[in-house]
């Protein structure tokens, strides 16, 4: 069974001197469209409860986020493992009631701490930009 790194590894090669030439000549930009008719046939999986059909549109829609994040790593932007670490800490933050302190017995009062949080996250961030602007 193939793994996640087998498919970086893939992606890796695609995007080669000696890989496709599609592949390769895919950008951000260009990439969006796929992406969104990918997650568009995942919501149809999903209508349709076809779990075997759901499977493939998921692996679809996670190429799209491995090439994305390989055209990233070739600009030099960020890597695949920095979508990773980004979307694990996110996932600690907005669940303190998991992996902190917090309570939430209903899935309101979980999703009012997900709110939460993230309104504090999106604060702090303008707040660094406000702050980085300054001279």
């Amino acid at each position: 069974m193939n793994t996640f790194g087998d498919l970086i590894k893939i992606v890796a090669r695609l995007r080669s001197e000696d890989g496709c030439p599609w592949d390769r000549e895919q950008t951000f930009e260009s990439l969006k469209k796929c992406l969104e008719e990918e997650t568009k046939e995942v919501f149809q999986a999903i209508d349709n409860k076809d779990m075997e059909n759901l499977c493939e549109e998921l692996g679809d829609v996670l190429l799209q986020v491995v090439m994305n994040s390989q055209i990233a790593a070739e600009e030099e932007a960020f890597t695949i493992e920095d979508v990773i670490d980004g979307l694990c800490r996110k996932m600690i933050r907005r669940h303190p009631h998991v992996f902190g302190d917090a309570k939430a017995a209903s899935p309101e009062e979980s999703l009012k701490l997900w709110k939460q949080m993230k309104e504090q996250e999106k604060a702090e961030k303008e707040k660094h930009a406000e702050n980085a602007e300054k001279p």
